[in-house]
């Protein structure tokens, strides 16, 4: 049987600008993803969100999220099947990130900027919803007949 040794990597996702629009979901999907595997989480980040080459799954935009994990070399199997079966994330790479230390990898934690997006994407969200409810009127009100 192989010897399991723990090594650090980088993960980036892709994840679909409709599954982003639950960025605190998406978020909270990737960390089951990383403890199933039995990864430790030394730093995450929103890299960027931009418009794709071309299309995937129907998608044209996307919005990326950089990790530094460290995990069993016999468990990055399951991580990538994991992101593979996922349906928030488009695309995910995952390589050995022997060139950086974990110092440099804990520097690129913005975690709780992530939480921060989150709630503010959420609170967005909530607005829009709103808006829409108030723009549509009394729906129920148009059918009823009057009365006089």
């Amino acid at each position: 049987m192989a010897e399991q040794r723990i090594y650090p990597y980088e993960v980036m996702f892709l994840l679909s600008q409709s599954a982003a629009t639950d960025f605190g979901g998406c978020i909270s999907h990737i960390n089951d993803l990383f403890h199933r595997a039995g990864a430790d989480i030394l730093a995450m980040q929103k890299w960027d969100e931009r418009r794709l080459a071309y299309e995937i799954r129907k998608q044209r935009r996307g919005v990326y999220i950089l990790a530094y994990i460290t995990c069993a070399n016999d468990r990055i199997h399951d991580l990538e099947r994991d992101c593979v079966l996922s349906e928030k994330i488009l695309r995910a790479q995952i390589i050995r990130a022997d060139h950086l230390s974990p110092d440099e990898m804990r520097a690129f934690d913005q975690r709780s900027d992530l939480e921060v997006e989150a709630k503010l994407r959420a609170e967005r969200q909530k607005e829009a919803e709103l808006a829409a409810m108030a723009a549509a009127g009394p729906g129920d009100d148009a059918d009823e007949p009057e009365q006089n």
